[in-house]
């Protein structure tokens, strides 16, 4: 019996037998254990790239505290007319896509069964409850009166025929499963290495008992929450699209339409997938630690499937409609919709279909930036770009303390995310890696 080398990607293995049925290592063998980066990478936490987004990250959280004590008027240009701007079309409606990748990666792998995946499934998980904490506190900073944010979550002041109750109610909901998701994972740090200092040190045993029973029970009810993860994010993902469907005179005809909810969702599927690859690549770059590109190759077939499917359906729906005619006007919105769908579609799909390209890391990272920022200017376009305020006087352009504190939030999240991979194990340890 010969034996068969066989290619996965950039990684080869031996096969025996005449049809190669010989087991893969699981991608390299390392990727079966995740670690905390801290006593694990020769990269420090803080790094001249790091403080230069600490300092935007101040920045932005120098505006909050404006924001918060004098009121959206001393920070936005935001009016009667236009009632929200870039923190409702960037902070929210496109930070709730970006974090599609938790959802689809776990039905991927956990409800798929394909196992090779379960390495992504950390770091989406992690970038997913990350995104949706800063997009609850981009409602939060959005809001009038944010203090009256709590009113969501009083039966007595339910309404349920509002569409954004609809969302407010599932984004609340996915964010409680997500942290109940990443549980498992701070049991797994911190199980058999309390130590409590001084006075504290006598509740050791009970921290541990209660860490026991917490990592004996939450895999008994995980596949639960991994199915009330999926079905909660379909339904706010979509909705997020009904908030402009039941306002056809204020948004333009390239982009209203009956079936936006289903855009919105298919796209999610996409974007999700794209910012897998995204952030992955961005963290090893950042760790200095080789791209995963025996799984992220692989993975990335997928999202040109996801985006034909995409593409019909707007294409579908606008012949349908008969919108082609708008395109033909040269204006910010016919030129916006073209990037959109040019950069944030076709060019992705023909470089992922290539699969001699699809495995080379900068074409890789290239197209699936363009997904993600395709997907962005898409919700940028619904909820800004192709908004008409019915007497407004002017456009809207958002305040440099607008763009300032959108990037001090994205700078917090990135820190955030870097904090937590060094504490907790997200990231499969690295062959060979150097130990503290």
């Amino acid at each position: 019996m010969g034996s068969h080398q066989r290619v996965d990607g950039n990684v080869a293995w031996e096969t025996s037998g005449p049809t190669g049925g010989g087991t893969p290592p699981s991608h390299a063998g390392h990727h079966e254990r995740a670690v905390p980066m801290f006593g694990h990478s020769s990269v420090p936490f803080f790094t001249p790239g790091v403080i230069a987004v600490a300092a935007v990250a101040a920045a932005g959280l120098a505006v909050l505290v404006v924001r918060l004590v004098a009121g959206l008027g001393a920070v936005t240009n935001l009016d009667d007319q236009y009632p929200w701007g870039i923190w409702i079309g960037i902070d929210v409606a496109t930070g709730v896509a970006l974090a599609a990748g938790g959802f689809t990666t776990a039905f991927i792998a956990h409800v798929l069964h394909h196992e090779k995946y379960h390495v992504l499934v950390r770091p989406a998980l992690l970038t997913a409850m990350l995104g949706y904490t800063f997009v609850a506190l981009g409602v939060c900073v959005d809001l009038g009166r944010y203090y009256n944010i709590w009113h969501v979550l009083m039966p007595s002041m339910w309404q349920g025929n509002s569409a954004l109750f609809e969302v407010g109610m599932c984004v609340c909901c996915y964010l409680t499963v997500l942290y109940i998701e990443f549980l498992p994972i701070v049991v797994e740090r911190f199980r058999g290495r309390v130590n409590l200092p001084g006075a504290m040190a006598g509740l050791n045993g009970f921290v541990e008992t209660m860490l026991r029973i917490m990592d004996n029970t939450l895999g008994k009810v995980m596949n639960f929450f991994i199915i009330m993860g999926v079905v909660l994010s379909c339904a706010h993902q979509s909705s997020l699209g009904t908030l402009m469907v039941i306002a056809p005179s204020k948004l333009h005809p390239l982009w209203h339409t009956s079936i936006l909810p289903l855009q919105f969702l298919l796209s999610a599927f996409a974007v999700g997938l794209a910012m897998v690859v995204f952030e992955s690549m961005l963290a090893s770059r950042s760790l200095k630690r080789p791209f995963e590109m025996p799984v992220l190759s692989p993975f990335a077939r997928l999202i040109p499937f996801l985006l034909t499917i995409y593409f019909a359906a707007k294409l579908i729906d606008m012949a349908n409609r008969g919108t082609w005619q708008y395109l033909q006007e040269f204006n910010l919105r016919s030129v916006s919709w073209s990037i959109e769908v040019l950069f944030g579609v076709l060019v992705p799909i023909a470089i992922l279909l290539s699969h001699k390209l699809r495995r080379r890391p900068g074409w890789l990272f290239s197209a699936a930036a363009m997904v993600v920022l395709g997907v962005a200017l898409n919700r940028i376009n619904v909820f800004i770009i192709g908004y008409t305020a019915p007497f407004a006087d002017k456009p809207y352009v958002p305040a440099w303390t607008e763009v300032l504190l959108t990037a001090g939030f994205i700078a917090l999240l990135v820190l955030i995310y870097r904090l937590f991979i060094f504490l907790f194990p997200v990231l499969p340890e690295e062959e060979g890696a150097s130990h503290a």
